[in-house]
């Protein structure tokens, strides 16, 4: 595990530069959660099957596995800031494609540049969150965190209240879209100027090789990441479905579960550094991984809709924590700026890359949608237990 360095206090320009990249957290889960909860009919626009649509959004994560690999070297050329603010644009920009794709191919665009672009915006918010969050006496990474997750709950809400009230899918996200450009012209004012690169090229003495000391802490980042996401993010995406195709649910009704997910996931993080302050850390992660493992089997196999959706706020509760942690030891990872951001992304985008289509095919065959998600959600809790306890 990395440890906290010391704080040193506030640099000038941290408070607006905080400001500006809690924003952006709170953005970025917006623009998710715009069109997460409308893909049922997305599907249905575009006029393809559950498995063919699980093929494009696993096509989706291809890109953002390509665009990780780029982290790297495009923070060492551009920093952070103009990453962000560059890679943004392109961001709302693909969104706009998502809403007015009628077709595979224009919906398969809009993804391909909406994920590659938003691993960048992602890793660059992250880093500016840890350098600000590091100087501070109390942290923000589990808060900003926070934020991206009550974005998705707010886009969620809208998302489900347009298409309950017959608002065009091409409508609402091109408004969207518009909306959150003008927000990007604020963010791109206030972040730090100035990336954070001290110690990038301290190696600390030990028995291991030094390649060895390099390599296993980003082994353990992206294995981390590929667990975390996915039973993120196939509670998240998939959620609707268990309600629409499970239950018979329209389409309002079934932007709930989505919501419920989302909904547990920002409580549990607004309120991970108090319990974690008041618990241990290792208490709170042996409940929540405990918590999260039973919600995730309630959610797959309740047999009434409501107890799903309940089941989704206590998955989101327990899962809440977990990559607020990695990417906040990715961000300290000693290396070259962004490498452990990379490694992270690299396993969290390969598991988005392969995930859905494995629920897609899963889904499309005999199976339920509850039964296919469980086939993934459960071994990556017990895979994410193992790696935690080898991380010691």
């Amino acid at each position: 595990m990395t440890q906290r360095p010391d704080v040193t206090g506030p640099l000038p320009g941290d408070s607006r530069a905080l400001t500006s990249v809690a924003v952006q957290f709170f953005v970025n889960g917006l623009v998710v959660a715009s069109f997460v909860p409308r893909l049922p009919e997305i599907r249905d626009r575009i006029d393809v099957s559950t498995g063919v649509l699980g093929v494009l959004l696993a096509c989706g994560g291809v890109a953002g596995f390509a665009g990780s690999a780029m982290v790297g070297p495009l923070i060492s050329r551009f920093g952070t800031r103009r990453l962000l603010i560059g890679a943004g644009v392109v961001l709302v920009a693909a969104l706009a494609v998502v809403g007015l794709a009628t077709t595979p191919v224009v919906f398969l665009a809009g993804l391909l540049f909406l994920w590659s672009s938003d691993v960048l915006v992602d890793s660059a918010m992250n880093l500016q969150g840890s350098w600000i969050s590091g100087r501070r006496r109390v942290p923000v990474m589990n808060r900003l965190h926070g934020l991206w997750s009550l974005g998705t709950v707010v886009g969620g809400v809208t998302a489900a209240r347009a298409a309950s009230s017959g608002v065009s899918l091409r409508t609402h996200l091109l408004v969207a879209a518009l909306v959150f450009f003008c927000v990007l012209v604020f963010v791109g004012r206030g972040l730090l100027v100035d990336d954070e690169h001290a110690g990038e090229d301290e190696i600390v003495d030990g028995g291991s090789s030094p390649i060895r000391r390099r390599t296993g802490p980003l082994v353990l980042l992206a294995l981390g990441g590929a667990c975390s996401l996915v039973m993120e993010m196939t509670s998240s995406d998939w959620a609707a479905f268990r309600l629409s195709d499970d239950f018979g649910a329209s389409a309002g009704v079934a932007g709930l579960a989505y919501v419920a997910f989302t909904a547990g996931m920002t409580l549990g993080r607004f309120g991970g550094d108090w319990a974690i302050a008041r618990f241990g850390r290792q208490r709170v992660f042996n409940t929540a991984i405990a918590v999260t493992l039973a919600a995730l089997v309630t959610a797959s196999f309740a047999p009434d809709r409501w107890l799903v959706v309940a089941a989704y706020v206590v998955a989101g509760l327990g899962i809440a924590t977990q990559f607020p942690k990695l990417y906040d030891d990715a961000a300290k990872h000693r290396g070259r700026p962004g490498a452990g951001l990379a490694a992270l992304s690299a396993g969290s985008r390969l598991a988005s890359m392969t995930a859905p289509a494995i629920v897609g095919v899963l889904a499309a065959s005999s199976l339920s949608v509850g039964s296919a998600t469980a086939l993934l959600t459960i071994p990556a809790a017990l895979a994410f237990i193992a790696l935690a306890l080898r991380s010691r």
